[in-house]
């Protein structure tokens, strides 16, 4: 179950990945010119084709659908975008948009990138390339892991949204908010006399 546990984990991520990308062609297309590593006609392509093969590679690795080819074919994806990310660091280009997941609320400010976007690209190889060597499992293997897998990224989704939405301790408010605070005290205070 492990296996279809760690192909679902992948296709899901693939999955989320993918499907904010397919609303915006011409910003993907950006993205992939931004690392400078293509052609401008094919980063065209590749930018309108690859939110799709993420896509249809995550549905076939949550499915547990040829898990050799899904593993190969993400491993050789997660491959490119490592390569992509760690070429642009040792070029010292960092102030570009990885294109990882999404495009962070539509925001048009450049987006920087570091290694720990490269490691995570590598980390995400890796298990892709464990996934190639998936012993045949059952039916009920598959499901319970396919399960537990889209489980699991769904709580960390939920964590990074809810995350990017709070803030815990001091915000810039309660900061605005002590120096009003401290104003008004004075001016009572002065009032008084």
């Amino acid at each position: 179950m492990a296996w279809a546990i760690l192909s679902s984990v992948i296709g899901a991520v693939l999955l989320v990945a993918g499907v904010p990308k397919v609303g915006d062609r011409a910003r993907m297309a950006r993205v992939v010119r931004g690392y400078k590593l293509l052609p401008d006609a094919m980063a065209a392509v590749v930018g309108a084709v690859l939110p799709w093969a993420e896509i249809v590679l995550g549905v076939v690795l949550i499915l547990g659908l040829a898990p050799a080819i899904g593993g190969a074919l993400a491993t050789a994806l997660f491959a490119a975008f490592f390569t992509g990310l760690t070429v642009n660091l040792l070029r010292g280009r960092v102030d570009l948009d990885c294109g990882c997941f999404a495009f962070d609320s539509g925001k048009d400010e450049v987006e920087h990138i570091g290694w720990g976007h490269s490691a995570r690209a590598g980390a995400f190889m890796a298990a892709s390339a464990a996934v190639v060597v998936t012993p045949s499992l059952s039916a009920l293997d598959r499901l319970a892991g396919a399960g537990i897998g889209l489980f699991a990224v769904g709580i960390v989704c939920v964590g990074l949204y809810a995350r990017s939405v709070m803030s815990f301790g001091r915000r810039p408010i309660d900061d605005y908010l002590s120096n009003a605070a401290i104003e008004m005290r004075a001016i009572s205070t002065i009032s008084r006399y």
